[in-house]
């Protein structure tokens, strides 16, 4: 039994806590500090869940390699974790069989830090976001939405499947929308928590991740249910970088009328050979487009960051550099 000043100590540190809390206390929020000399590195996978076939043991291969030479702080996942329809529950051998048993690098034994794709959606959502799976692999966490914060960057990993609106009219598949329905009071809710922590945080980087795209020259394409909904909130708040997966295809787009820099990652193990909309390929907006397999890192400072794209044979391909001004209150 506690004793009275024991009591005491525990509603003291609740209150303290109460009194730290945002008030986008809604999203979950997980720290993981950059290094002692303020450098951030992380790869960035997505599409990949296919128990080593179509190339993903080769992408993860390299992944190791490169995770080893930037000594990589953490991974992201955005999404479709497990082909073709998810996980069917936190036994299905699937989790380890594409997981476990393929990134076995040592420099990708690090936090991987997912979202859910619309093929997750296809199976047990609930299990890929159970505690279990943490204890059978502790570098799984997988939410539906999140804030990451690394001190350098704050991290907002965004559920854009329920966007969609495709998805409630197929047939061929289902889904599973536990915790979802009503999808109006989840979106409403969930782009309401997202423009709090995006306007309250005091992070000098914003960096959004969903997993599909906003501007994609891809197979999907544009997502125009994000276009219309999620980018104002992204515009209105500076965020710097927005990563996603979906398109089979690794690709930079950068349009004039926003500084958002729109980095697709989805090529960690089948591509799409020549699904490009031709028409759009040669546009300005468009920096760089690969329609092949492989993976992204990003290293971020204070003031620089780097986005390397590699393809499934460890080449650098394409290589994006800025610096950012920093200004101290006076």
């Amino acid at each position: 039994m506690a004793t009275k000043a024991q009591c005491l100590h525990l509603t003291a540190a609740m209150l303290c806590i109460s009194l730290v809390l945002p008030s986008f206390a809604d999203l979950q929020r997980f720290e993981h500090p950059a290094k002692a000399d303020g450098r951030l590195s992380f790869l960035v996978v997505g599409d990949w869940g296919r128990r080593g076939f179509y190339n993903q043991s080769e992408v993860a291969l390299q992944m190791g390699r490169i995770g080893e030479k930037l000594d990589i702080d953490f991974v992201i996942s955005t999404g479709d974790n497990f082909y073709d329809d998810g996980l069917d529950g936190v036994n299905d051998p699937a989790f380890e069989e594409s997981f476990s048993k393929i990134y076995t690098a040592k420099s990708l034994q690090k936090q991987w830090y997912s979202v859910l794709g619309n093929h997750d959606y296809r199976g047990n959502v609930e299990a890929q976001l159970s505690p279990v799976l943490q204890k059978i692999d502790s570098r799984w966490l997988c939410q539906r939405s999140f804030i990451l914060n690394t001190e350098i960057a704050e991290f907002f990993f965004v559920d854009t499947t329920p966007f969609v609106d495709d998805y409630y009219k197929e047939t061929d598949h289902k889904y599973d929308w536990r915790g979802v329905l009503p999808r109006k009071t989840y979106i409403t809710n969930l782009l309401k928590d997202l423009e709090s922590a995006l306007r309250e945080t005091i992070a000098k980087r914003k960096i959004v991740i969903g997993h599909h795209a906003i501007r994609s020259i891809g197979h999907h394409g544009d997502t125009l249910e994000l276009i219309k909904y999620l980018l104002p909130i992204l515009q209105a708040n500076n965020v710097e970088l927005y990563i996603n997966g979906h398109d089979h295809c690794l690709e930079r787009i950068s349009t004039p009328d926003s500084p958002i820099q729109f980095l697709t990652s989805g090529a960690g193990s089948k591509a799409w050979r020549g699904d490009v909309n031709v028409k759009r390929l040669n546009s300005d907006d468009v920096k760089f487009f690969y329609d092949g397999q492989g993976f992204m890192s990003v290293q971020l400072t204070q003031t620089e960051a780097v986005v390397v794209f590699y393809d499934v044979f460890g080449k650098e391909l394409h290589k994006w550099e800025v610096s950012k001004q920093l200004y101290s209150a006076m």
